[in-house]
């Protein structure tokens, strides 16, 4: 499995810490961006990045996106066929979203998820498995048309 991961200017600091973290459990990660501070970037372009290369292979790759909110980026990623984000703010919502929503692509909060709670978001992401029963699989299937 990959994990892409891109942020804007409010989530760069916190992309990169997550970055160190994930290395550190050995989890594959690519950094898409941004690599330096620019206050005037748009949270939109790195969350259709991070949303492009999780559709190169959806069996195998997840994304993290994060801004301010969260709120941009998960609206720009859904606006992509195929990929489904959400905001987790717990580490209950975090498994909901990928387990019974079948999310590929979490999105943060920046200015209200500190380092270690991100973490834990990202954790319970991971360790979690979208359901396959007929109900799940329909409602993608009703979001995908």
């Amino acid at each position: 499995m990959t994990l892409f991961i891109g942020a804007d200017h409010r989530g760069i600091e916190l992309k990169n810490a997550i970055i160190e973290y994930l290395h550190e459990k050995n989890i594959r990660i690519e950094d898409l961006g941004p690599y330096e501070l620019d206050p005037l970037d748009d949270a939109i372009d790195y969350s259709q990045k991070v949303s492009q290369a999780v559709l190169q292979n959806p069996d195998n790759h997840l994304g993290i996106v994060i801004c301010g909110s969260g709120c941009a980026v998960s609206m720009a990623a859904n606006r992509i066929r195929g990929i489904r984000a959400g905001v987790a703010m717990n580490e209950d919502q975090a498994h909901h979203i990928r387990e019974n929503d079948l999310c590929n692509v979490l999105a943060l909060a920046a200015d209200y998820t500190p380092l270690e709670l991100a973490c834990k978001l990202i954790d319970a992401f991971l360790a979690s498995a979208p359901k396959t029963e007929d109900k799940y699989l329909r409602r993608i299937e009703k979001l995908d048309k």
